[in-house]
């Protein structure tokens, strides 16, 4: 029994020392933490991979985390294994600046003259600087967009429809009645994502002086355009997965993302092309649009040798980034995303012109995630028809107040 004992508590140890020195990094490897699973976790692989073949004085490990904010919460929290280097999405830079969890990326950068405002797109750039500290530096800007079926276009003689790049919803409207019954104008693929884009286009936003403004009657009305798609029968059935019948050549337009691009070019007989997401009017249109960010969070252990490494990778990065345009992305590296090589990309249309850069809408409201959840949560039934407008509007307001008050409370216990 008590040799039995021993080896339990040796085993015990031996864990615990893994999971320390998985934890750790070592002064001549940046440990990087990203949420990039699937192939945009390879894509990644693969540039630090080139990266590190330069013979760097300090390499970067690339470390792919699913559940990342999760994790992060853990380590900082704990203060140990907290990453050298990590990717964080645009909506979650204003809370962690304001847990004042965030170092500043200058101490990083200082050294890398290139790494500038100019040399970005402005808003992925904009998004990391709060209350005039930069805390990140842009990888990309990865944005709801729509594809479009030429074939079903040009057999419905609707190709006219894409003349200015604006489908608007009376456009889609007009084909009512025109496509076979097993065929539809638009799916609700991202359908959360084109709501918050047409509150934008409506002149509206999701916060009125700080506060979450959801029951609102911008919110309504870009509920109520949308849904006249719906009730005229042209979006895909609810809960039939449109982004499929969008790939198996049912429907003329699809809402999702810049990144679907690559899965899209691997359908056999797909003949697309890619535009904005449709609008009220003619007059504007946006993008909903989100960014990954490289960032820093607060470490002791990380050493000034260790920061300068960083900004060498950041400078690599915003040079060599191409490899990410394979990803679907949006680089946000203007030398990248105004060289020929990138035009090759589908993507490369929201940069040809200042008009498409600019309706790459990034929200950066300090509670966007909690209505983003809501708009998620609810979206759908209120398209269908199943629930009633104005009553969830009132739910999905109090279910954003409900998890601020619910943040709040935790930060003040900490």
């Amino acid at each position: 029994m008590k040799k039995s004992f021993v080896i339990s508590l040796l085993m015990i140890f031996a864990a615990s020392m893994l999971l320390s020195a998985c934890g750790s990094s070592s002064e001549k490897t940046i440990t990087f933490w990203t949420p990039l699973t699937g192939d945009d976790g390879a894509y990644m692989d693969e540039i630090v991979k080139e990266y590190n073949a330069t013979n760097p004085d300090i390499k970067v490990k690339h470390v792919i985390t699913s559940d990342m904010y999760t994790k992060l919460s853990t380590v900082l929290n704990s203060g140990k294994g907290v990453p050298d280097l990590a990717i964080i999405h645009a909506d979650r830079v204003p809370g962690f600046a304001k847990q004042g969890v965030l170092e500043p990326i200058e101490s990083a950068i200082k050294g890398q003259p290139e790494i500038k405002e100019a040399n970005y797109l402005p808003q992925a750039w904009s998004t990391g600087n709060i209350d005039g500290t930069q805390y990140t530096v842009p990888l990309d800007i990865h944005s709801n967009v729509m594809y479009y079926n030429k074939d079903l276009l040009k057999k419905y003689n609707a190709e006219s429809i894409l003349d200015d790049n604006v489908v608007t919803i009376d456009e889609m409207l007009s084909l009512k009645g025109k496509l076979a019954s097993d065929e539809y104008v638009v799916n609700d693929a991202l359908l959360g994502w084109v709501i918050l884009a047409q509150v934008q286009d409506l002149g509206g936003d999701i916060q009125d002086n700080g506060k979450p403004a959801v029951n609102t009657p911008v919110m309504k009305q870009a509920f109520e355009h949308v849904k006249k798609i719906a009730d005229a029968g042209l979006m895909t059935p609810f809960g039939e997965d449109g982004y499929l019948m969008f790939q198996s050549g049912k429907v003329l337009f699809s809402t999702d993302g810049t990144w679907s691009s690559t899965a899209h070019a691997k359908v056999d007989g797909l003949n697309f092309g890619v535009t904005n997401v449709y609008s009220p009017t003619a007059d504007k249109f946006t993008n909903r649009a989100s960014s990954h960010l490289f960032t820093m969070f607060k470490n002791d252990k990380r050493s000034d040798e260790k920061e300068a490494g960083i900004g060498a990778f950041l400078e690599f990065v915003r040079e060599h980034s191409l490899e990410w345009a394979k990803a679907g992305q949006i680089v946000a590296s203007k030398q990248v995303n105004e060289s020929p090589e990138y035009k090759q990309f589908m993507q490369s249309f929201f940069t040809s012109n200042e008009q498409e850069t600019k309706s790459l809408y990034i929200y950066t409201y300090e509670y966007y995630p909690y209505v983003a959840e809501a708009v998620d949560t609810y979206c759908a039934d209120i398209v269908r028809g199943n629930v009633d407008l104005d009553e969830t509007l009132q739910t999905m307001q109090k279910f954003v107040e409900d998890k601020i008050a619910e943040s709040s409370s935790k930060q003040a216990t900490k």
